[in-house]
């Protein structure tokens, strides 16, 4: 038997809708959920995809996540959107605002949407890709309960605290696209590498002692290093201070587990949005230019060389069958 099931898109869709309601989650809630884990399942690091998904359903299921949230979104100045996600989904929050958030900037010129009080935003480049869906430049960061430390011995005092950038590149290209975390690895990785039985490379975790270590299974139990030592650790700082600093959120030192308990998460999320320049300057071009001419020195350019997205629709989604088999069970309960 085959490790993995191979979907085409609209079966994917209904699984993952179905999974959604009978969690509990309201048609709202599922609907953004699903189309931006379909997104990540097409674009994004296959783990933030439907293993991730898992995540969400386990988290509507044990009170983590608000099933039927009412997100609420102010305005105190013409370019910022201030929103809170009342213990729901991020990407509901953000797609309630996205409408409003594209018109200003393209009024205004940029705009920022800072959301707290939501779970956590699951693949961050999907923001800033819808964004570039827009001809928009988008710039995004967020954090969760604190898993890195900012040196090995230390303790876990920020999140992973992923950052995301896109930037347009023009019809029938796919837009530049970098989602990275403050750390040497994103935590999902672990996390597949554990379940899996597999080593994970130096320099990504500490063990429970703090010591370094390339258990996987023994990395759950202590935290990961940043990428980069104290430059990485930097990073995640001002991560911390763009998503719960500027959102209100709580710090990650703060935040409860996102897989665990029975208590939000709560976290922040920052979203930067900047329009490319006036249409008759040709910046989108000469950016897609650039990115041609980076190629051409061998230069991986992130959402653009060297990776098989967007897949063909054709092809379908393969998904673990480990996954497919706790989606399809939370899928034929009864909620």
């Amino acid at each position: 038997m085959s490790d993995e099931v191979l979907f085409d898109l609209a079966e994917a869709e209904s699984l993952a809708m179905r999974a959604c309601l009978a969690a509990g989650a309201s048609e709202a809630s599922a609907r953004s959920l699903v189309d931006a884990t379909l997104s990540a399942a097409l674009y994004g690091p296959p783990a933030v995809g439907f293993p991730h998904f898992v995540d969400y359903l386990d988290s509507f299921r044990e009170g983590r996540i608000n099933r039927d949230p009412a997100p609420t979104c102010e305005r105190p100045y013409p370019a910022f959107f201030a929103a809170d996600a009342d213990r729901g989904i991020a990407q509901l929050g953000f797609d309630l605002a996205f409408k409003d958030l594209v018109e200003a900037v393209r009024t205004l010129g940029v705009a920022v949407f800072t959301q707290t009080n939501s779970y956590t935003t699951g693949e961050l480049g999907y923001y800033v890709r819808r964004l570039a869906g827009e001809g928009i430049v988008g710039i995004a960061a967020t954090n969760a309960n604190a898993m890195v430390v900012a040196k090995a011995g230390g303790p876990a005092v920020y999140s992973t605290n992923p950052m995301a950038f896109g930037f347009p590149l023009g019809e029938g290209t796919p837009p530049l696209l970098i989602d990275q975390a403050s750390s040497a690895t994103a935590y999902v990785n672990v996390v597949a590498a554990a379940a899996e039985g597999r080593s994970i490379p130096e320099g990504w975790a500490v063990d429970e002692a703090g010591q370094e270590t390339q258990d996987a299974a023994r990395a759950l139990g202590g935290a990961l290093l940043p990428f980069g030592g104290r430059k990485g650790a930097n990073v995640a700082l001002m991560v911390e201070m763009l998503s719960a600093g500027l959102s209100g959120g709580p710090w990650s030192l703060d935040t409860p587990s996102f897989r665990s308990g029975s208590v939000s998460p709560a976290v922040g999320l920052t979203v930067i949005a900047m329009m490319p320049g006036q249409a008759d300057r040709g910046l989108v071009e000469r950016a897609r230019r650039q990115a041609d001419r980076l190629q051409s020195h061998g230069v991986f350019v992130p959402g653009v060389s060297g990776i098989d997205h967007p897949r063909p629709a054709s092809e379908g989604l393969k998904m673990p069958r480990a996954v497919f088999e706790a989606i399809r069970r939370i899928a034929e309960t009864d909620g």
